[in-house]
């Protein structure tokens, strides 16, 4: 039961991803006393998926090594179910929320720092949390994607799913825009 660079590798990840998100909770910051909390910004709802997402690779990495050489058709199956989430919420999710909110946060940013990141935030947020949100997307998700095979969905199932998940972001964001 060797585990190989990249089990490793998503074991920091995800642990980075802990890190990250616990330091932000952690942060008394008025705007997360207002409707839906942090759970309004993109950006900690990447965050979330991106810690799924890599609790997912762990747990197939996990599951893997235990079911290897058992002969069990049922933890097989298991394994492949497991395999198949992984593979769906890359593609569907953790890559394009992802990549999105790393590019609109860093083109916004370099347009007009106010616009998205005010310096009133560098009293709240330290430098290096907001690189750890904006920017280790991107290269988390490229070495995941350059080091494992992943299947992905048809292009009509996944694209139905991230329209799915844009329009109740963007529907639920809206709502709260109004009740304010």
């Amino acid at each position: 039961m060797a585990l190989v660079p990249c089990q490793v590798l998503r074991v920091a990840i995800l642990l980075s991803y802990c890190s990250i998100l616990c330091n932000y909770k952690a942060i008394e910051m008025p705007s997360h006393q207002t409707y839906g909390g942090s759970w309004k910004f993109l950006t900690f709802i990447d965050l979330v998926i991106q810690a799924v997402f890599f609790g997912i690779c762990v747990l197939t990495d996990l599951s893997s090594l235990l079911t290897r050489g058992s002969g069990s058709q049922e933890q097989e199956r298991q394994l492949k179910k497991l395999i198949s989430l992984r593979d769906w919420m890359l593609a569907v999710l953790a890559f394009p929320v992802g990549i999105f909110v790393v590019a609109v946060f860093w083109i916004i940013y370099a347009y007009d720092r106010e616009m998205i990141y005010p310096k009133l935030l560098d009293n709240f947020i330290p430098g290096w949390l907001n690189h750890g949100m904006h920017t280790t997307v991107l290269p988390f998700i490229l070495i995941e994607m350059r080091t494992s095979h992943h299947a992905y969905p048809s292009r009509s199932s996944g694209l139905a799913a991230i329209c799915t998940f844009s329009v109740g972001y963007i529907l639920w964001y809206g709502r709260r825009e109004r009740e304010a």
